[in-house]
């Protein structure tokens, strides 16, 4: 795999293991800002909305440069953003500054994952995307627990600074490795917003939504549920997301083996799971054994919604490739600061942690309920 690819997949790592670690680090984020954990779960859909509605806008604003340039342009505003977080003396400014990084996560997985393939044979294309977005699926298994970690021991911010490292150590080898391409295809944006008619495109970005809202109402508060509900110590947190990190990856692998099985049925029988699996949480949370086997299933069956819902928003956008692949990235962040939303009424309603995972079931079932309706217009 040439070097290039592996330097696109350091990036998704720092991406991801930024999106995702705030949830390990919201109570200490609270405590030090003296903000409620409702208020504190706002800033996980600050970053979502950041990323659902600059994403689009940063695709415009870099259509014309060569793919080398924006992804440069993005990764240099994503370590400016991150560094700003570990600065923001309160609240507000740190709301600002997660907006900030997300404009730079927004359109940098669309163009990356087309400059990984452009660099490969095309028979391996496919894997050279795959091994770019490992990145992601590293972010969660080693990222988020270790960042968690570091944020237990030294501080909330420690974490937003080790990911300001990476994300510079990214931008140097992307300025370094990856190659300027003066020939490429430009998008061309208003014959793929003329592709964007077709209604069934519409109804699987819908089906991203409620498959991502239905997984962060818990993934949000995971860390409030596993210390003040089950007692997990903060070294057992560390612990306990490395698990679901491993679900995570299981559940991914798993949801695109689905998919190539029937992707119809695999949606359906994805969206009855997340909806037991998150359902039993509202029992199995008080005592450690079973919730941590719970949460290990929570995370392999709300991460195989992720391979299988791209296929599904993907195979009717080939018409308009780039300008779907950016609003799938929006759909899936949108249904992220639903999530966080619903979590935070939820608990800001009923005191009570145990009301999220019965809210998170019943997202589920409205997506299930999206998958049937939508299978009616094909």
């Amino acid at each position: 795999m040439p070097l290039a690819v592996l330097i696109l997949t350091l990036s998704t790592f720092a991406l991801g293991t930024s999106e995702f670690v705030i949830m390990g680090l919201l109570p200490g984020v609270a405590r030090d800002l003296d903000v409620s954990i409702p208020a504190a779960g706002w800033i996980v859909t600050a970053y979502a909305l950041g990323i659902a509605l600059g994403g689009p806008i940063m695709a415009l604003a870099t259509a014309r440069m060569p793919r080398k340039r924006a992804l440069l342009v993005l990764m240099g505003l994503f370590v400016l953003g991150n560094a700003l977080c570990a600065l923001s003396p309160n609240y507000s400014l740190l709301l600002l500054a997660r907006v900030v990084t997300a404009m730079g996560q927004g359109s940098f997985f669309g163009i990356g994952a087309v400059l990984a393939a452009s660099l490969v044979p095309d028979h391996r294309k496919a894997t050279a995307i795959a091994t770019m977005f490992a990145g992601l699926t590293l972010a969660n298994v080693a990222g988020v627990p270790l960042g968690t970690a570091l944020g237990n021991w030294a501080g909330w911010r420690a974490p937003f600074w080790a990911i300001t490292a990476f994300g510079l150590l990214a931008l140097v080898g992307l300025a370094a490795i990856l190659p300027l391409r003066r020939d490429e295809e430009h998008a061309d944006f208003i014959a793929e917003f003329r592709a964007l008619s077709d209604g069934r495109i519409w109804a699987a970005l819908g089906t991203t939504v409620l498959f991502t809202a239905c997984a962060f109402p818990l993934f949000t508060y995971i860390v409030p549920m596993l210390e003040d509900v089950t007692g997990v110590s903060a070294a057992g947190v560390t612990i306990s997301l490395l698990s679901v990190g491993v679900g995570l990856t299981l559940g991914n692998f798993l949801g695109g083996r689905l998919a190539d099985w029937n992707l119809a049925r695999a949606l359906a029988l994805i969206a009855v799971s997340i909806a037991v699996v998150s359902l039993a949480l509202r029992w199995t949370s008080p005592y450690l054994i079973p919730a941590q086997i719970n949460w290990f299933l929570w995370g392999a069956a709300t991460f195989a919604a992720i391979p299988a819902s791209q296929v599904n928003v993907m195979r009717f956008g080939q018409a308009a490739p780039n300008l779907v692949s950016t609003l799938n990235i929006s759909a899936f962040n949108i249904g992220i600061a639903t999530g966080a939303w619903i979590g935070g009424t939820v608990l800001s309603v009923s005191h009570n942690l145990l009301g999220i995972p019965v809210a998170a079931a019943v997202v589920a079932v409205l997506a299930w309920i999206a998958v049937l309706a939508a299978g009616r217009l094909r």
